[in-house]
């Protein structure tokens, strides 16, 4: 991480991409670089004591230097041939090796002499390491700095003695642009000592740089972990992540110290580094820190609270569940002596004098995992006093400028939180050391920086824009292109060629939901009529009129802009041109002016050239014994009775046009009739379930209003009726044949809402038995379980996607029902799955009942055909979502919500051209609540790039995250888990070691560069690998797998980026109006005396810390102490003061913002029930084995490099 973020000269390897500049991470508040920032010592890492100079190395003689070494980053010499824009595909082995390898750390045997120092594995740096060491990871994000030209970076003058990595002081995670045409932290070629001209401005370097120590030293930044050189000759330890032929140490000779690395087969490549190492040392590649230095890898057990981040000493796993990665990133290779720093664009402050600046070292730690500096070393200055510096100002955590104040929210220092800014507290005793996570790209900060810049409202009409991100709220103007509530893409600069994409390896992806809920503010798209002429379409290609459609002659022909046929305008649709040749009419007609309008369509778009009949909807209701018992009958029927008033409807004052119908079943199917006309409701069984029928046409769907009384007499008798069963076996597929029957019988489309409790095992189509099989979870045969276990569903689907029949499915299971079998209908024919395991009526009630109320309420489309045409150069190739697809185009829908997204992905079939850009046409057809049949049309314009840098500048990673989880998740039923957990990895890796390549300045390998807005897609994609679905826990059932995976294909980008990454509030200081700023999701960030709000789209958490204060439980909990707290509420007490009623508050207005209701649990800390809610916070170890955001961020940058090399 640069530390001195100035800016190096321009670089000798070739200019960068032009505009591209390289942002190192700047301080999270905004500050710039005022010249050099002091060194403080690496604090609590280098133990007093001579360094060992001895016979353990000489300086490097010729060892090439390695960031302009030959190997110049051939980044896809293995797999240049297969790549394909998507991911690649799961079924090819992935060109890195698999990582089959825990991200436990393996930790090492280290045999052989090793002085003990107590917190180093072998002796203690010199000061040239350090200064090599600082070279360290850098995690920089690029947009072009202020700092201004003429710094070279500066040589080391002498050669290390031992360039151990020591975990250095953090550098700074700025995001603090870099001039153009630098890398942040270049070596430039060298092998003596530095030519004085070097330096432009001041003294040539000492041999040690200024590294600020004010930045939280946990920071590592430098992810760089720079190899060590010295260690001695036994650690040749077997890399964690590979499933390479290297031997464990306790067998493998390590090469001798001076000679070049033989021992590693080169798929292990050092970590991260994309240069040779230098001759002299032996190559390291290990999953946990090398035994003589100390990369971040303290000796000791991790402590509790992070467990695992550090490697227990100990023979590495030679294999592990495929769940994790390496441990701890690893020391890179240190460059020779001769070479700058990388982390060090300007020459180095004199070395003694400079004390730490305000011995931040440790005041940024948290006191458990980190702990304060040991007592001055060699390597360590006395501390002292912020204002004694020579000269330099120092640097704040990783920024230049102001020091942070407490994160936003927090009410000062809390127990296992850095402090930031606070006074510190004395040394202390050498504690173990890792990545800082503070010094790491921060999803908050991300968040926040975007709402503080989204403040005027989002205009379309400017192409290629990207916008705000999906946690911003913000307001749309439609100005010609789709708003982005309907369309998100992963990326607003296409490649030109399908080269350039299968280079960078970026998904070229829509994320569109057409039937989107807009906000009160924005307005809804406009119905335009044509007549019995329908809308004007192009000759061709059959795209919609629409703001791309270039008018030329006058007005009486238009030239196509997706195939650039031209076509005559029929004669009423005529207008003249104004001298811009735009049609006077423009403004005036939707579908010249916006991204986004309807069509009325005509008869010619209606199934068999006839008007469709308005939608009925049908209630099928188990009554077996489970379903009595556990008091879902009685609700469903109680409930029923109010919510027939709010069937959906278009216009609020008019009566719903939707007819209705009622069933209920165990083993035989129950039908009812309740014409008006009846006294009472009349009930037909039908008892031959192998063939199904209605056995009634008149009287089984009626009007509401009309038969009002008959129905409601009919749902007080069910519970009655049932009360006393004792039939506990089912059936499943006839239940939706009965009412795919009935809708074909009435000639109409609708909707089944099925409640239904238990695996269908009873004789009849479509009987399952139960094959839940813990053993086959890990294996090759794991897939099969996500699969259909019969065929009858799929053929079923595919009858009610023909007629129209979507199916919404509410479970109440209390084991195995095969999910993944049961939610075959609902997800083809564009239905819901909802789940309510355990089902308790006192417990579960409120959610049910509002999952069911919102389900039958909102608007929905029926008989639904999607196709997305696009301009010449790309097209639309693949669909992830919940539909079905009778041939390559059409997505087919039975039903289509406000819910509903679909994924699309784009491949090139040809080349693009900037001047035009790319163009996409999203058109649905449905038929309406009212019954009225429309054509709702999307647009989007996207620009097209021929540089990648320009690509990289203009992704979103939220959609990317978006596709990726639906691609993941859709390969889950063809291959094994883990293949496709690595395929993730890998792509992700391509994607950003292309970045790497192309478009960052030329630096130190041991920095991970990372792109401006992709900077989160580590942290992210790490969330996804860890989801239960890829990654289960030993509690996690089948069921639930399936039941997320069929639940994640149709989510939105905002319902994704919650549920990868919960939204977590501290609830300390309520404020009427301002949400507190959410903080990062990782159980340092709790305090023993906070109360915390955890949001992950399908639940809620409040949890309480052991000590809070009595008044603020007394006001949210209405009791003084934790003791008494209920932890079984899942709703919190109604209490007149403004805390609670802030609280309560922002519950709703989550509630609100979800598809789904989520249900409220109250976690107290230490309590059983703690362990479901640390699931969700994804940025520390997975409970079931998930590597942490640090670990993970280092074993990408470790990937990366072994790409580049």
């Amino acid at each position: 991480m640069n530390v001195n973020q100035h800016t190096p000269m321009a670089s000798p390897y070739g200019q960068p991409q032009p505009g591209y500049g390289q942002p190192t991470y700047a301080p999270l508040d905004g500050g710039y670089p005022t010249p050099y920032a002091p060194y403080n010592g690496p604090s609590s890492v280098y133990q007093p004591g001579v360094p060992t100079q001895g016979p353990v190395r000489g300086a490097p003689t010729s060892a090439p230097n390695p960031v302009s070494a030959p190997q110049q980053y051939s980044q896809y010499s293995h797999c240049q041939g297969d790549m394909q824009n998507g991911p690649p595909s799961m079924t090819q082995t992935s060109p890195r090796p698999a990582v089959s390898q825990p991200y436990n750390p393996g930790a090492m045997t280290v045999s052989g002499p090793h002085p003990s120092y107590p917190q180093h594995y072998g002796p203690p740096p010199t000061m040239q390491q350090v200064t090599n060491q600082m070279t360290g990871m850098q995690i920089t994000s690029t947009q072009p700095t202020p700092a201004g030209p003429g710094y070279a970076p500066p040589h080391s003058a002498q050669p290390p003695v031992s360039t151990a990595y020591s975990a250095a002081p953090p550098s700074s995670y700025t995001q603090a642009p870099l001039p153009m045409s630098s890398a942040p932290t270049q070596q430039l070629p060298s092998s003596g000592p530095a030519p004085p001209q070097q330096y432009y401005r001041g003294p040539p370097p000492p041999t040690q740089q200024p590294f600020n120590s004010s930045l939280p030293p946990t920071s590592q930044q430098q992810y760089t972990s720079s190899l060590p050189p010295h260690t001695s000759p036994q650690q040749s330890l077997p890399p964690s992540s590979y499933s390479g032929s290297v031997p464990p140490p306790s067998q493998a000779p390590a090469p001798p110290v001076s000679q070049p690395r033989q021992s590693f087969p080169p798929p292990q490549q050092t970590p991260f580094s994309t240069a040779p190492p230098p001759i002299s040392q032996p190559a390291f590649t290990s999953g946990g820190p090398p035994p003589a230095q100390c990369s971040f890898s303290p000796q000791g057990v991790p402590p509790a609270s992070h467990p695992g981040s550090f490697p227990p000493p100990g023979p590495p796993p030679t294999s592990a569940p495929s769940g994790q990665y390496p441990g701890p990133m690893l020391p890179q290779q240190q460059p020779p002596s001769s070479q700058p720093s990388p982390y060090h664009s300007g020459p180095p402050a004199p070395r003694a004098q400079m004390p730490p600046t305000s011995m931040a070292q440790s005041n940024h730690l948290p006191p458990g995992p980190q702990g304060p500096p040991g007592p001055p070393g060699p390597l360590q200055q006395p501390p002292s006093h912020p204002g004694i510096q020579t000269g330099y100002p120092p640097q704040q955590n990783g920024a230049f400028g102001q020091v942070r104040g407490p994160q936003p929210g927090f009410s000062g220092p809390y127990p296992g939180q850095p402090n930031y800014g606070a006074p510190a507290p004395a040394p202390g005793p050498p504690a173990q050391k890792r990545l800082d996570p503070d010094a790491i790209p921060s999803p908050i900060q991300v968040i926040e920086d975007d709402k503080a810049k989204s403040t005027e409202p989002f205009t379309t009409g400017v192409r290629g824009q990207a916008p705000p991100l999906v946690t911003t709220n913000f307001q749309v103007k439609d100005q010609g292109n789709a708003s982005p509530r309907f369309i998100r893409c992963t990326a607003y600069n296409m490649p030109c060629t399908a080269d350039m994409a299968k280079q960078s390896q970026v998904p070229l992806a829509a994320v569109i939901k057409p039937l989107a809920k807009l906000p009160p503010n924005e307005t809804p798209p406009y119905l335009v009529d044509h007549g019995e002429g329908g809308p004007i379409r192009c000759n061709r290609c059959k795209a919609y009129m629409c703001p791309y459609m270039q008018f030329i002659e006058g007005g009486r022909r238009f030239q196509c802009g997706f195939c650039s046929c031209v076509t005559e305008v029929p004669p009423h649709y005529f207008q003249h041109l104004d001298h811009t040749g735009k049609r006077v009419d423009c403004y005036e007609r939707p579908e010249l002016s916006l991204g986004s309008f309807e069509f009325v369509a005509t008869v010619d778009y209606c199934k068999n050239n006839k008007l469709p009949q308005p939608p009925a909807f049908i209630f099928l209701i188990d009554v077996s014994y489970n379903a009595v018992k556990n008091g879902m009958v009685s609700i469903v029927c109680q409930e029923l009775k109010t919510l027939l008033d709010y069937l959906p409807r278009e216009n609020p004052e008019v009566d719903s046009v939707v007819r209705v119908g009622f069933v209920t079943y165990n083993k035989v199917l129950h039908f009812y009739n309740v014409k008006s006309s009846l006294a009472q409701p009349q009930m037909l069984v039908v008892s031959d379930v192998s063939d199904m029928f209605v056995p009634l046409l008149d009287g089984f769907l009626v009007n509401v209003n009309e038969s009002r009384q008959v129905i409601e007499s009919l749902l007080d008798q069910i519970p009655e009726m049932f009360g006393d069963t004792r039939e506990t076996e089912t059936v499943f597929g006839p239940v939706i044949q009965a009412g795919l029957e009935a809708l074909k019988a009435a000639d109409c489309a609708g909707k089944l809402f099925v409640f239904h409790t238990s695996l269908p095992i009873a004789e009849a189509p479509g009987k399952l038995k139960n094959r839940e099989d813990k053993k086959l979870i890990g294996s090759d045969k794991e897939k099969s379980l996500f699969q259909p276990q019969v065929g009858f569903y799929n053929t079923l689907a595919k009858e009610c996607v023909a007629q129209g029949c979507c199916v919404d499915l509410f479970l109440f299971p209390n084991q195995y029902v095969d999910v993944a079998t049961l939610g075959v209908v609902p997800v083809s024919t564009g239905g819901s799955v909802y789940r309510y395991t355990y089902f308790q009526a006192q417990v579960d009630q409120e959610r049910f009942l509002n999952d069911l109320r919102r389900d039958v309420q909102k608007l929905v489309g029926f008989d639904a055909v999607m196709r997305v045409r696009t301009s010449t150069g790309i097209r639309a190739t693949d669909f992830f979502g919940s539909f079905f697809m009778s041939n390559t185009t059409d997505v087919e829908l039975a039903g289509l919500d406000s819910d509903k997204t679909i994924t699309v992905e784009f491949k090139h079939d040809d080349k693009l051209s900037e001047d035009t850009g790319a163009l996409m046409q999203c058109a649905v057809l449905y038929t309406s609540c009212s019954g009225q049949r429309r054509l709702r049309i999307h647009n989007m314009a996207v620009n097209c790039c021929s540089q990648l840098a320009d690509l990289y500048r203009n992704c979103e990673t939220d959609t990317i995250i978006n596709y990726f989880s639906k691609y993941a998740l859709r390969g889950v039923q063809n291959n094994p888990t883990k293949t496709v957990r690595d395929t993730l990895i890998n792509q992700c890796a391509q994607i950003l070691a292309c970045y790497r390549k192309n478009c960052a300045s030329p630096s130190s390998a041991g920095q991970l560069i990372l792109p401006e807005c992709m900077k989160l897609l580590p942290v992210y994609l790490n969330c996804l690998l860890k989801c239960d679905v890829l990654l289960p826990a030993a509690d996690v059932s089948l069921d639930d797998r399936a039941y997320l995976r069929q639940l994640i294909s149709c989510m939105d980008v905002s319902e994704t980026h919650i549920f990868f990454y919960p939204r977590l509030l501290p609830l300390m200081k309520l404020e009427s109006g301002v949400l507190p700023v959410a903080l990062r999701d990782s159980e340092e960030r709790l305090s023993k005396g906070g109360v915390y709000l955890l949001e992950t789209g399908l639940h809620l958490f409040v949890w309480v810390g052991a000590s809070v204060q009595q008044e603020l439980l007394l006001s949210m909990f209405g009791t003084p102490s934790f003791s008494q707290i209920d932890s079984s509420m899942t709703s919190l007490p109604v209490l007149d003061n403004p805390i609670s009623q802030r609280l309560r508050e922002i519950i709703d207005s989550f509630r609100a913002q979800r598809s789904r209701y989520m249900k409220l649990m109250v976690v107290k800390q230490e309590d059983r029930t703690e362990l479901i809610f640390r699931h969700f916070l994804v940025e520390d170890k997975g409970t079931s084995g998930g590597a942490s955001y640090v670990d993970f961020l280092c074993h990408m940058h470790k990937e990366i490099r072994q790409l580049l090399s």
